[in-house]
């Protein structure tokens, strides 16, 4: 956690000293805050605005970036030419019906609490290294009719060992880290993430101490299972302080070579196992920060360039509990 403070002093002296810029994206209909937005730069680029709204951009720190493109659930999309960016960023309420996608239920009865579980890996080659820019979604089917509401998502993840030599030992210290993450509901479509489920923001905050799978409690949002089933998803939105708060750290590393500049993204910790213990292909990708990117099957012949493909772990097993509800 240290090192995490140090960072945040060590980014904000740069902020202040290069011509500091803090913008604010707000609601235009409530004046809220808009929570976690997401500012993209074009090119497989962008950052995220904090719990408050606010995000960190100058000009020193993105020189080649034109316009920024912000988005969030249950707004409209806006573009602002980066010349033109001012202290507030005004979103308008997206105006399709999220009533219709919200299932109304009777809950009021007997109900038995049933577990899929997460598959778990502590073998950091079997891992995928989240990054800023990448969100993953894992289906998951509804095998019968009954009346099923989400409780609790189940997330695996792998701990580092702070002395490679002693990785294989249960006992040895891990790394620290403190990651924030976004979760996300989708309707399934044609096997394929679709409309989201709520527009709630929902977040959680993981660090070493959580061991190796992270229990996402989310009864309090009557996510009813639909028919066809749904994904749900998790996006890495960065580094925070001990207190849980976003950290504004730049989500690219600037490599010089012969040929320019290339821009190569952040990894962050903690590692998502993936597994092949799963017999179908029940995980997705997308760049979010491409604009109009598409969610793409993880597998083999759909261009995707990975390690982790090409030893047939072709999913996140991510685990799930649920209450299964009795006929009225």
């Amino acid at each position: 956690m240290i090192r995490l403070n140090k960072l945040y002093s060590l980014f904000a002296c740069i902020v202040f000293a290069t011509g500091f810029s803090q913008t604010k994206v707000i609601s235009s209909e409530t004046n809220y805050p808009v929570s976690y937005a997401t500012i993209s730069f074009g090119d497989g680029q962008g950052i995220f605005a904090d719990d408050e709204g606010y995000f960190y951009f100058t000009k020193k720190l993105y020189p080649d970036v034109d316009s920024l493109y912000i988005s969030a659930l249950g707004f409209k999309d806006k573009t602002i030419a980066a010349i033109n960016l001012k202290e507030t960023i005004y979103l308008d309420t997206e105006t399709d019906a999220l009533d219709e996608v919200v299932i109304r239920a009777n809950l009021n009865r007997k109900f038995k609490e049933e577990t899929m579980k997460a598959y778990l890996d502590d073998d950091y080659y079997k891992c995928w290294l989240p990054t800023i820019e990448s969100e993953i979604a894992v289906f998951f089917p509804n095998e019968d009719d009954k009346l099923k509401k989400i409780s609790s998502i189940l997330f695996p993840i792998t701990l580092e060992s702070r002395d490679w030599n002693k990785r294989k030992r249960s006992n040895a210290d891990k790394r620290s880290f403190s990651t924030l993450f976004k979760v996300k509901f989708y309707a399934n479509e044609k096997g394929t993430p679709s409309y989201p489920l709520t527009y709630e923001n929902i977040v959680f905050r993981a660090t070493e101490k959580n061991g190796d799978e992270f229990q996402l409690d989310v009864s309090e949002y009557d996510l009813i299972i639909p028919d066809n089933g749904f994904f749900v998803s998790l996006q890495v939105l960065g580094y925070t302080d001990k207190s849980g708060k976003l950290l504004p750290n730049k989500k690219y590393k600037e490599i010089k070579t012969k040929d320019g500049v290339v821009k190569i993204p952040t990894n962050f910790r903690p590692l998502l196992p993936f597994t092949n213990e799963i017999d179908d292909h029940r995980t997705f990708i997308k760049r979010v920060f491409i604009n109009g990117n598409q969610w793409v099957q993880f597998k083999k012949g759909n261009g995707i360039e990975s390690s982790l493909l090409r030893s047939d772990l072709n999913n996140y097993g991510v685990g799930m509990t649920y209450n299964v509800y009795k006929d009225e």
